[in-house]
């Protein structure tokens, strides 16, 4: 079974419980990015274990859950793509980081193992504008000189969806590519110069590890529970680096999380020789005045948990727990911005 197969079972195994009548709380309801729903997903299984509260989480894309919260169809939305104050306070939203992660790109090339292959920025723009076509083209030759490349032409496989991945991903092309910026530039949806769409990154691994010759852009955790070939990267720095821990942990160690309203933040290109350059955020949006008060507590009680007890699980699925500095000025946000009908915080205290 595929990994996001394993993840569906999880999530919604843990709201079984509650579909059943079982649930003494309520329900969490949630939708949006599918870039952490392999955490979300074991934090919900481990949740549920442990306090019999389910939640249901669909994995739709950013561009849905932002939908959805605003709808008020759901208890939270989620997204790659932080929402600027402006935009928070239009609709009534509170937002704050989750959970950090890498995106990398992940290929289908016979012979090729994981890291093998190195890209860097430019080359990788020029491979999704349709420009460098086949996989023994100079630029990845310069790039990979010991390395025995095919002729096979390239297969560009993108997100279909409004997505925060791709937002992260256009964001970076942005800014290691001039054409890229004038040619396409960054959003949750662009329009794509060359390729074939997939649904959420469970449809773009899918459509890499079933297509010969192919690229995408998946989140790590997909990459390496579906088996997929990473590429290695040349960062901002000029220096190759690996996806992993200590590169992801890299890229976010400058972050500035108070600098902008709702903890907005972009991790892409940071420098430093050993910095990821395709790192991102996960955010979490609620409404500052919920329709369901319960719920929201309920959520934020959630969140709260996999704040303290959440992290060795994210880690072993190489995502970057948030730093305590940053869950504490979350917290607090909670407690000041988040509040019921009788305008009392919803948010009852950290439980560590």
């Amino acid at each position: 079974m595929k990994f996001s197969s394993l993840m569906k079972v999880a999530v919604f195994a843990a709201a079984a419980t509650y579909g059943a009548g079982m649930a003494q709380a309520a329900d969490i309801s949630g939708a949006g990015a599918t870039f952490p729903y392999p955490i979300y997903a074991k934090w919900a299984d481990s949740y549920k274990k442990e306090t019999g509260i389910g939640m249901n989480y669909q994995s739709i894309g950013s561009g849905g859950g932002i939908k959805q919260i605003k709808a008020k169809t759901v208890t939270f939305g989620a997204t790659d793509a932080p929402l600027k104050g402006a935009a928070l306070a239009k609709d009534g939203l509170v937002q704050f980081p989750m959970v950090m992660g890498g995106i990398v790109p992940v290929i289908n090339l016979e012979g090729i193992k994981p890291g093998e292959l190195v890209i860097d920025g430019p080359t990788l723009a020029n491979i999704f504008l349709g420009t460098v076509k086949t996989w023994d083209d100079a630029a990845l030759k310069k790039l990979n000189p010991d390395v025995k490349l095919p002729s096979t032409a390239i297969a560009v496989v993108h997100r279909s969806d409004g997505s925060g991945t791709t937002f992260n991903f256009t964001d970076y092309l942005v800014k290691t590519s001039a054409d890229w910026k004038s040619k396409v530039g960054s959003a949750t949806a662009v329009e794509w110069p060359v390729g074939i769409g997939a649904k959420g990154n469970e449809g773009v691994a899918n459509n890499v590890g079933n297509t010969k010759g192919s690229i995408g852009y998946v989140e790590y955790a997909y990459a390496k529970q579906n088996h997929l070939t990473h590429a290695s990267m040349i960062n901002h720095d000029g220096k190759k680096v690996a996806p992993e821990t200590k590169t992801f942990q890299a890229a976010a160690a400058n972050a500035n999380w108070s600098a902008e309203p709702g903890f907005y933040q972009i991790l892409t290109d940071q420098p430093g020789a050993d910095s990821w350059p395709i790192t991102a955020a996960t955010f979490i949006l609620m409404h500052a005045t919920p329709q369901d008060d319960a719920a929201t507590a309920s959520a934020l009680k959630f969140f709260d948990w996999a704040y303290a007890k959440g992290a060795k699980a994210a880690e072993e699925l190489d995502y970057i727990p948030m730093p305590e500095a940053v869950v504490k000025l979350v917290e607090k946000s909670w407690t000041n911005d988040i509040k019921g009908k009788d305008g009392k915080p919803l948010f009852s205290g950290a439980s560590n």
